[in-house]
């Protein structure tokens, strides 16, 4: 399994902003399945102590997203460095690749957070909390869309 961190290349402006995705091997019946990790929730109260303006670029337009909770979804250097350590601990063999990297600043107004997406036939999420034995103190979700991976080759090996 390899794990590629892409570091920052200023001072963020904001302890937020560190995302992740994991490679899964195989899932589901569809190969090297890209999972995104984020935040489902937080604390509201988190919100109030952000320098919006330097963090969001708000759109006229109004968008339908909310770029706010992108950034609330992210998480922090300390909290990247907890899943990476606990992903490559506990999923090595079926993981092929950790890839961290920082959101830049600002964002663009109206980015749909992932949370917002709603589950189906290809769109899922993983719910690391439920797992029997799960250390950390905050929660993480993984988002994956299956119709974007090849299925696996039902007459060859399976990794």
């Amino acid at each position: 399994m390899e794990i590629v961190r892409k570091e920052p290349q200023s001072p963020s402006p904001c302890p937020r902003g560190h995302v992740a995705t994991v490679c899964i091997r195989a899932f589901k019946g569809r190969k090297e399945v890209l999972v995104h990790l984020f935040r489902p929730q937080w604390d509201p109260a988190e919100e109030g102590g952000y320098p919006w303006a330097e963090l969001v670029r708000e759109d006229a337009a109004g968008g339908r997203g909310n770029s706010r909770e992108v950034l609330m979804e992210s998480f922090t250097a300390g909290e990247m460095d907890r899943i990476v350590e606990y992903l490559a601990g506990r999923y090595a063999e079926r993981l092929t690749r950790i890839t961290t990297n920082v959101l830049e600043f600002p964002l663009p107004g109206g980015l749909l957070p992932l949370r917002s997406m709603p589950e189906g036939k290809d769109i899922g999420r993983i719910r690391f909390e439920i797992v029997p034995g799960y250390p950390l103190p905050f929660t993480v979700h993984g988002l994956y869309d299956l119709s974007q991976h090849k299925p696996m080759d039902p007459g060859g090996t399976q990794d």
